[in-house]
């Protein structure tokens, strides 16, 4: 016996150690981000039976803020030391 989905239905899952909430209703899928209010990923069952959800996927991706990943320069602190030393200005 199934039960039928006819409300939401939250759970948490963790994925490479940063924790989402993870919606099933009536209308789809979502899996937002813990703490905010805009889904990450959101799946209507229409788009994803017909094969629209891969289309689905990839036009919501576009239209989110990129989150580089930063890299091993961007961890360094600056180099200083080819900034001048502080002393007086040349008049």
């Amino acid at each position: 016996m199934v039960t039928v989905l006819d409300k939401e239905l939250k759970r948490q899952v963790t994925v490479d150690g940063v924790d989402f909430t993870v919606v099933v209703d009536p209308e789809g899928l979502r899996l937002t981000g813990k703490g905010k209010r805009r889904p990450e990923v959101e799946l209507r069952w229409r788009d994803l039976l017909s094969g629209e959800a891969a289309m689905a996927v990839a036009l919501n991706a576009s239209l989110a803020k990129p989150h580089p990943a930063p890299t091993p320069e961007a961890a360094r602190s600056p180099d200083r030391s080819s900034k001048r030393a502080p002393g007086k200005r040349p008049r």
